[in-house]
């Protein structure tokens, strides 16, 4: 039952734990929670911080039952917290159903992707918390407690970083399925993006932005995926824009025959809205990552900034990516309100990277940024700032205190950044 902990999905950390249990029912589940006296719970390993490590037992919930059941009345699907979103979108689609937005990778758990404020991307689109209607939990106490949309304490229930407890199943908001024609363009200059960002984002259903930074003035591709039954109205052409002549991976080198399809050939939702199929390696692979999501009143402060950082950035970024996210509801929320994500692949030079960060957030901080919570940034100065980025904290950790009296999820990422 218990095995060796192994480290994050990029290799970057190994994780401190003595164990690794992976229930297989909820009974079990429940027994374990109950005897642990430090525990934390993983998914895919998709972090890049010490958010899901701890000195005690992680919970792995790989092996828990699949679930997927669909009440068409309510329009809902409830899902394993343990499956992935390539998993699960798939059998969605089979049935005639459809998420609104997926992120970048199918590869994730749901269960660790909403946890963190995961998100996808588009005007109007929020992140992948927001499309969550219920939660259902194992507490330390090896109790069964579900908060659902509309209860009081619903706003620390999905971005929930592990603190609550070992969530078993989530209710997804569906809808009738779709498909999406994806096209990648190139010729985007920043002066043109910053000019009019909201014709850039107001592209497609959801459009991401990639750069290098080598050139700071020019981004490299424009990936712009567009649902067929409600094509956007956007004109590339007016922004200098031209379709790439070939399918296209946003990293230098990268195999294309990772990517989800391109050349504006329409396809089911769960195989376009991300950029990576579930069969193959997701971008580099071997990198570390970063992000900030900022305000979307301030992104040209914020693009203007990391256009004077370009010299730096280029040397050690594989990739950057800009995004929209809609404005969510939940007290660890990183979208309080709209906002533009910047995302960082970087090469893995963790030292290096981590030496960079201060900088990155010295222009980012005092315009509202947010990190991402499964992504390298600066934890204790996140701690020293947590009133005016997350001001509902305190209910968050109320609830932990109800939920886990004991601390047993308490872990040293939570006490740095001051929760």
């Amino acid at each position: 039952m218990a095995s060796a902990p192994g480290g994050t999905w990029a290799g970057n950390l190994a994780y401190s734990a003595r164990e690794l249990v992976e229930p297989t029912s909820t009974d079990e589940l429940a027994e374990v929670m109950a005897r642990v006296d430090r525990a934390r719970l993983l998914g895919s390993r998709h972090s890049f911080n010490r958010v899901a490590d701890t000195t005690g037992t992680l919970v792995g919930l790989g092996r828990m039952p699949a679930e997927l059941e669909v009440d068409a009345d309510r329009r809902v699907a409830r899902v394993s917290a343990g499956s992935t979103y390539g998993e699960v979108a798939p059998r969605l689609h089979e049935q005639g159903w459809a998420l609104p937005a997926m992120a970048s990778l199918p590869h994730i758990t749901v269960g660790g992707a909403v946890a963190t404020g995961s998100h996808g991307s588009g005007d109007g689109i929020g992140s992948l918390a927001d499309g969550v209607g219920a939660v259902e939990l194992v507490t330390t106490g090896g109790e069964l407690v579900r908060l659902e949309r509309g209860h009081d304490d619903f706003g620390g229930a999905v971005v929930s970083l592990g603190m609550l407890g070992a969530v078993t199943t989530l209710e997804l908001d569906v809808e009738p399925t779709y498909e999406v024609a994806q096209t990648v363009y190139e010729g985007l200059t920043w002066d043109r993006a910053v000019e009019d960002l909201a014709a850039v984002t107001g592209l497609g259903t959801s459009v991401s932005v990639f750069t290098d930074w080598r050139d700071p003035d020019r981004a490299t591709q424009v990936w712009v995926k567009d649902r067929v039954d409600e094509p956007r109205a956007g004109d590339p052409t007016a922004l200098g824009l031209s379709p790439a002549d070939g399918p296209r991976h946003m990293l230098p080198g990268g195999s294309t025959e990772h990517c989800t399809r391109q050349g504006g050939v329409p396809g089911p939702w769960w195989d376009r809205l991300p950029h990576f199929r579930t069969g193959f390696t997701p971008s580099a692979g071997d990198e570390l990552q970063s992000e900030w999501l900022v305000p979307l009143r301030e992104a040209v402060p914020a693009l203007t900034w990391l256009r004077a950082m370009a010299a730096d950035l280029a040397g050690l970024a594989l990739v950057c990516e800009m995004r929209t996210v809609s404005r969510g509801g939940q007290w660890l929320d990183l979208v309080p309100e709209d906002s533009v994500a910047l995302h960082f692949t970087w090469q893995p030079r963790q030292q290096d990277v981590e030496a960079l960060i201060p900088r990155i957030e010295e222009g980012l901080t005092p315009l509202g940024a947010r990190p991402h919570w499964g992504k390298l940034f600066d934890e204790d100065a996140l701690a020293r700032r947590l009133d005016d980025a997350f001001p509902q904290h305190g209910r968050m950790r109320a609830l932990r205190a109800r939920l886990d009296p004991r601390g047993a999820l308490r872990n040293d990422f939570l006490e740095r950044v001051g929760l």
